[in-house]
């Protein structure tokens, strides 16, 4: 099992940046890809980025691409996601999970609580 828990979140003004980091337990952690996913009230949860186990390979929904990033540092078991040029239409309850690397929710197998991502306009 690979308990995660997020953290970073917060109220951000738009054209601001914030560093959302998703801490994991267990000693499995860099045997899986990591994904980061949003839900915004009344919508369901949509892809964001992943990253490869080994952190080689990145992969980004188009409505992030060029702003966010995301990386791991499979020595402290933790995975990033670095939001610069926040939008409003970013807000959203933002969740880390470990699993296949796709943008299928369903083939991720651990999930974080979340942290609330907040943007104002």
């Amino acid at each position: 099992q690979v308990p995660l828990v997020e953290s970073g979140g917060g109220l951000v003004q738009a054209g601001g940046s914030l560093r959302l980091s998703c801490a994991a337990s267990g000693r499995t952690f860099s045997s899986y890809a990591m994904g980061w996913f949003r839900q915004a009230p009344g919508k369901e949860r949509e892809f964001v980025a992943s990253i490869s186990w080994s952190g080689e390979s990145t992969y980004y929904a188009d409505s992030v691409k060029g702003r966010f990033t995301i990386s791991r540092d499979n020595a402290k078991n933790t995975v990033y996601l670095q939001m610069n040029s926040l939008k409003p239409e970013d807000t959203a309850v933002y969740y880390c999970a470990s699993g296949s690397g796709s943008s299928v929710p369903r083939e991720y197998y651990y999930w974080g609580q979340g942290t609330q991502v907040t943007v104002s306009s």
